[in-house]
């Protein structure tokens, strides 16, 4: 038997885990200000692995002279109860490296056309 779940609900749920998980090792009230914390030190992580969907559009070109090669990847998810659309430089065994722009969204349908616009 296998469970549908839309990724709204998932990345909700993630998030009240992440919470809950933070109030016992800290203290009640200090999970929420925490997990935000920890989702602005890990953005890319945690944008990367909230992905619904993904367009490769180009290789990244670096100023630095890096050994390996770059991608950038478009993006579109939802994360923290907010749908986004930001575009990822990502290395070839799909590893996120960084993020070079991100919007957010209150809406799915919007979020949605401004992927399919970038």
């Amino acid at each position: 038997m296998s469970m549908m779940q839309s990724i709204g609900v998932a990345s909700d749920r993630v998030m009240a885990a992440l919470i809950s998980g933070l109030e016992i090792e800290f203290g009640r009230g200090a999970g929420e200000a925490l997990a935000h914390r920890f989702l602005e030190a890990e953005e890319v992580e945690f944008h990367w692995d909230a992905r619904v969907q993904e367009c490769w559009i180009g290789t990244y070109e670096s100023a630095d002279d890096e050994d390996f090669e770059l991608d950038r990847v478009k993006i579109f998810g939802r994360l923290d109860g907010k749908w986004f659309v930001a575009v990822m430089i990502v290395d070839g065994d799909g590893n996120a490296h960084g993020m070079m722009e991100k919007r957010i969204f209150r809406r799915q349908q919007e979020a949605r056309t401004a992927f399919a616009q970038a």
